[in-house]
């Protein structure tokens, strides 16, 4: 069951959001609101994405020169030690992207309930409308497989590329802007996250959960929110999906593991749980393959990953020892 929960903290009320927000309570709210409320919640939702979206544009243009080399020597460890220490608002970037993932989130779980209740209450619809959606391949004209999409959204089908998301960020005001130059800052956002995901493993709640099954900073997040945006992007300016997000997946793969020749002990302190988001990444994209993964990222790290954050996780619930 998915749901999102209350993390205790000390001088602050408790707040029990898995009573709120989990698949049932997300059912009844779709059967309130009905499917042009839930259209209504959607593009509120969008609103808080498209303006993180904005903020996100605004810290690439910032570090655009420095972007631009990174992207072109990411693979050369010499000269990239003299250019991540330039790069301004890392940090920032991360928190932004996670706050979008937890929007795109929850929006995916308030779909999931519009469906089950489209599907019990209009069955016949269901059914030759996921149909359609199955007929839609890549070489399909990206005009109807967007209709087409809006359609599914429309009963609560999730889709590979968001259809919401792409007309919000479509109907984002640019100071004259061109499409090559937007297309560029898009490219050299996943660039951007890529080199700063190591930043990660300082922060003591980058810990992977196995019993949440994530993240307690919400860090999970930042897959769907890495897929989502970069799949509506890219829709966008008309360019395939697949090579950006394996570019990121590559110059990602390329930090990650330059992160484990780092001596610094605070700097890789959860380098294991940070190196598991590599294959979330993977589970989200309906465009990335374990094979692709496989190619820039050995499936022998994420397997000694597994080991340690459960062999940690295990020797944390053991009782104090008693002399």
């Amino acid at each position: 069951m998915q749901a999102f929960i209350s993390l205790p903290r000390d001088g602050e009320q408790n707040f029990s959001a898995e009573e709120f927000s989990d698949i049932s309570e997300l059912r009844a709210l779709a059967e309130i609101l009905g499917p042009y409320g839930m259209k209504f919640l959607s593009e509120n939702l969008m609103w808080h994405v498209t303006s993180q979206i904005v903020e996100l544009k605004k810290l690439v243009v910032e570090n655009m020169d420095v972007l631009v080399q990174i992207r072109s020597n990411f693979s050369k460890p010499d000269l990239m030690a003299s250019l991540l220490p330039q790069l301004t608002g890392a940090e920032n970037v991360l928190k932004r992207m996670t706050i979008i993932g937890v929007i795109l989130s929850f929006r995916a779980m308030a779909q999931e309930g519009l469906q089950e209740v489209f599907s019990s209450h209009c069955p016949f619809l269901m059914g030759p409308i996921e149909c359609l959606k199955d007929f839609v391949t890549p070489d399909t004209d990206i005009k109807v497989t967007l209709s087409i999409f809006e359609l599914a959204s429309a009963a609560g089908v999730s889709c590979d590329i968001d259809p919401a998301l792409v007309a919000a960020i479509a109907n984002l005001k640019t100071d004259s802007s061109s499409p090559e130059e937007e297309y560029k800052v898009a490219c050299l956002l996943l660039i951007f996250l890529a080199v700063s995901l190591p930043l990660l493993a300082m922060d003591p709640s980058s810990f992977y959960s196995i019993e949440k099954d994530g993240y307690n900073n919400n860090i999970h997040c930042l897959t769907k929110a890495i897929i989502q945006v970069s799949a509506a992007l890219f829709t966008l300016y008309n360019k395939n999906i697949e090579t950006h997000l394996k570019e990121f997946l590559l110059v990602a793969s390329v930090s990650l593991l330059q992160l484990g020749q780092e001596t610094d002990k605070l700097k890789t302190r959860n380098r294991e749980s940070i190196s598991l988001l590599m294959r979330l990444v993977v589970e989200e994209s309906p465009f990335l393959t374990l094979d692709m993964l496989e190619s820039c990222f050995p499936y022998v790290l994420l397997r000694n990953a597994y080991r340690e954050v459960s062999r940690a996780f295990y020797l944390n619930r053991l009782p104090a020892a008693t002399y």
